[in-house]
């Protein structure tokens, strides 16, 4: 009996909603809906660095539904179309060129059935796209035969250990007697000339005397040197304490490189670190506007 009570009920119910068919046709939507829109009024532009952004004022028909610009892309060859919905006022378009001047974009606004409005033409430009950089670093592999320098300590601290990867060993200059003064250096021979480069260095884990003021020197010859730079500040002073250089460019290719240290952090007559490492740095400047690599 149960089951014919449940089968009862659904029958009354599909009955009821048989009888109230002239309801639902109350619901269908009204004509308005489905005439076409009004077009989208006060269109401007705004140039911006390889971008343009677009803005018009919404138009208040009910029966506006979503916007579609279109344009062609002369940077990839083909026509592109973007859309917005009804609540949206503003486009951002990417990627576009100053060197193409003029973009044309048309405006179209839809009902829901799809039906759209006559096109408006806005024509705006953009601003030159941004060059970029692209940095490059490799690092220089070192042997110990191509280090060297003026006052090494002769008890401990050896200058192989600069580049040997463990920040648990350390080179030191010297600090016994007789102490020698400062400047102190590490130098370098290239097997290979550098001319844009940078600097790593880690001090020493414990007992650190970390250099607080150095000039990067650089020679053709090893004879005459250049000071292209003298760091003044900001070298850590801590224990294991990491440092990268800024990138220095020298202007032409040289040979061999000096870490010339004129004052420690405690200004000792020494100075001590763990790890020394040197790059040979290529930067790529790309210029979207003329489609051109610089190395």
């Amino acid at each position: 009996m149960k089951r014919i009570y449940i089968y009862l009920i659904t029958f009354t119910t599909l009955y009821g909603l048989i009888g109230c068919d002239k309801n639902f046709e109350r619901m269908e939507e009204p004509d308005d809906f489905l005439t076409v829109p009004s077009r989208v009024s006060n269109i401007a532009f705004k140039s911006l660095p390889g971008e343009i952004l677009l803005k018009w004022d919404v138009p208040a028909d009910s029966n506006f539904y979503f916007l579609r610009i279109t344009y062609y892309d002369p940077l990839v060859k083909a026509d592109k179309s973007l859309l917005a919905s009804a609540g949206t006022d503003s486009i951002l378009i990417k990627n576009t060129r100053a060197r193409y001047g003029d973009y044309e974009f048309k405006f179209r606004t839809f009902n829901r059935k799809n039906e759209g409005s006559e096109a408006i033409i806005l024509k705006a430009r953009s601003e030159k796209a941004p060059v970029t950089e692209t940095i490059i670093r490799k690092k220089v592999e070192l042997n110990e035969g191509q280090l060297s320098s003026n006052h090494p300590e002769p008890t401990e601290g050896p200058i192989k250990n600069l580049i040997d990867g463990d920040g648990n060993t350390f080179f030191h200059t010297r600090w016994s007697s007789p102490q020698e003064d400062m400047p102190h250096y590490i130098q370098i021979n290239l097997n290979e000339p550098l001319q844009v480069f940078q600097f790593y260095t880690q001090n020493r884990n414990g007992s650190q005397e970390a250099p607080a003021v150095v000039e990067v020197q650089i020679s053709e010859d090893g004879l005459e040197w250049t000071t292209i730079h003298t760091i003044e500040g900001g070298i850590p002073s801590g224990s294991r304490a990491e440092y990268t250089s800024e990138i220095f460019q020298a202007g032409s290719p040289f040979r061999f490189f000096r870490y010339n240290v004129t004052r420690t952090a405690n200004n000792r007559k020494y100075f001590n670190l763990a790890e020394f490492a040197l790059y040979d740095v290529t930067i790529n400047i790309y210029n979207p506007e003329t489609d051109e690599e610089e190395y």
